[in-house]
């Protein structure tokens, strides 16, 4: 069984996670249900599906939860772009996101990898 806690990827995953619900605070109450909750939930995914995927027997399972926690990533740098765009966010906090999402997404994919060459 894999501890989670020691992937530096579930580190910047739950980092993530924790800047995105306080970026989103300040957003319009008419988001509350919209962008804001999608964003939390993509964010919260990432994190989550890896630990979920770590205490999974062997490494297919593993390398699946992995790409559920990828495919997060994708659609939370989705909806910074749109915020983004919409003028909800600040471009500062935006590249800073989206700094941080290209990492996690970097290194979700060379651990994809290294599963892949290792079986």
């Amino acid at each position: 069984m894999r501890d989670f806690k020691k992937y530096d990827v579930w580190q910047l995953g739950h980092d993530l996670a924790i800047k995105v619900y306080r970026s989103t605070i300040g957003l319009p109450v008419e988001e509350k249900y919209g962008i804001t909750a999608q964003m939390r939930r993509a964010a919260y995914s990432i994190p989550s599906n890896f630990a979920e995927g770590c205490g999974r027997i062997g490494d297919k399972e593993f390398n699946r939860f992995i790409q559920i926690s990828l495919g997060s990533a994708h659609e939370l740098e989705y909806f910074v772009i749109l915020s983004r765009d919409l003028l909800l966010l600040g471009k500062d906090i935006c590249d800073e996101l989206e700094q941080d999402i290209n990492l996690i997404k970097k290194k979700l994919y060379s651990l994809t990898l290294k599963l892949k060459k290792d079986a």
